[in-house]
């Protein structure tokens, strides 16, 4: 005989939600402690020109760089093959340098971690939540003003 019908057991298609609009980071008030942060390719050889560049930038709004620290890919044999990517998707640096960063940060007493290169939006959540700390871009804070 004729079996009855089944319901269908699939989940029902869920309609994404708007997209958030990202607000500008704005350093709060002078004398602001930072840490900065560079992801940088071993074909750039002017890395250190570019750090010092954003140190100043960041100066110039209120932010004191307390630390710098740099992440180079591609200095290694494997990474040569892998320069244009990230360490990690989630994250953008690897976990060991992740780690540096929050003992820096706690060390420091900072109060927020400025990326030189640009984070996307999972990128920057993660690194809040796993810093303590507001991570950000330094595009966003030139953005801001």
């Amino acid at each position: 005989m004729h079996q009855p019908r089944r319901r269908d057991r699939r989940p029902a298609r869920r309609v994404r939600p708007e997209p958030i609009q990202r607000q500008a980071f704005r350093l709060a008030a002078v004398d602001v402690d930072v840490v900065l942060v560079g992801y940088f390719s071993a074909k750039q050889k002017d890395f250190e020109t570019l750090m010092a560049s954003a140190a100043t930038d960041l100066a110039t709004r209120g932010a004191r760089v307390v630390v710098q620290i740099v992440q180079r890919r591609g200095v290694s044999d494997g990474g040569v093959q892998k320069m244009g990517l990230a360490y990690s998707s989630r994250t953008l640096l690897s976990y060991g340098k992740v780690r540096e960063v929050a003992q820096a940060c706690d060390q420091a007493n900072a109060e927020a971690v400025i990326f030189v290169s640009s984070l996307t939006e999972r990128q920057q959540r993660t690194l809040t939540e796993m810093l303590g700390r507001p991570a950000v871009s330094l595009s966003d804070i030139l953005a801001a003003d």
